[in-house]
């Protein structure tokens, strides 16, 4: 048995599953397909097309401990999807989120609130996506790998899975960190190997290649292949890979 809240829109061809609650003020438009055990909060907005698999949560209102660096925003907009994208399995997406059209958001992932993921973006299995982090189109983040907060994707950008990337110089003590909490900047074309260790406020610059397993503790130049631990530049990117080829 489903429960649907009445001022919920749903558009007469939306296909909805088993235990399900879908609550007050939802629009899900043409050709949706809802599955069993799905979740969608108060508000969202789900493009036509879309496809959300069993035991996902759309919607979600964040609750941040009180000693989190980042704090409520109790003015949150509703979670907005785009068109023909797919959540898969119990992933959970909070509210104040914006996900473009022709989306992949796999299984178990879980992205929070304002997060801005732009079209034709996959978001790999187990991958974490924190708060006020921006994702450019056409980017791939492989499995298992960990996008912390404030950090900003752009365009084409490719994270190979187990990825971790930090915020924090100063791993949660003294005042002095609120003010300087910073992700990394990846640049348009950037390809980030697996395993690798992005350190707080890095620019990775346009068409970077970065070996898996390298620890990056400084801004890299463009076109450039590094590698190590820490990271050192090993070559140029080679002609026939760069993105305008």
């Amino acid at each position: 048995m489903n429960s649907i809240d009445p001022t919920a829109q749903l558009d007469s061809t939306v296909k909805v599953g088993h235990f399900t609650v879908i609550e007050k003020d939802v629009k899900i438009a043409a050709n949706v397909m809802v599955g069993n055990r799905v979740t969608i909060y108060e508000g969202t907005i789900i493009g036509e097309g879309t496809t959300i698999a069993d035991g996902a949560v759309l919607g979600k209102p964040p609750k941040p401990a009180k000693t989190s660096t980042v704090k409520m925003n109790h003015d949150l907009k509703p979670l907005t999807i785009g068109k023909e994208t797919t959540f898969g399995a119990n992933c959970v997406v909070y509210r104040g989120s914006q996900i473009g059209d022709s989306c992949l958001i796999a299984d178990l992932a879980s992205i929070r609130e304002n997060v801005e993921i732009a079209d034709l973006v996959v978001v790999g299995q187990n991958v974490v996506v924190e708060n006020f982090v921006k994702i450019g189109q056409r980017t791939k983040i492989q499995s298992n790998s960990y996008i912390t907060a404030y950090s900003t994707l752009e365009d084409h950008v490719f994270i190979a899975p187990c990825v971790t990337t930090t915020n924090d110089n100063f791993m949660g003590r003294t005042e002095e960190r609120f003010d300087q909490i910073k992700g990394a900047t990846i640049k348009k074309g950037a390809r980030v190997g697996g395993a690798s260790i992005l350190l707080p406020g890095v620019t990775i610059a346009e068409e970077t290649f970065i070996a898996a397993g390298a620890l990056i503790t400084k801004n890299t130049t463009p076109k450039t292949v590094v590698k190590g631990f820490p990271a050192k530049v090993l070559r140029d990117v080679p002609e026939r890979e760069l993105l305008d080829q």
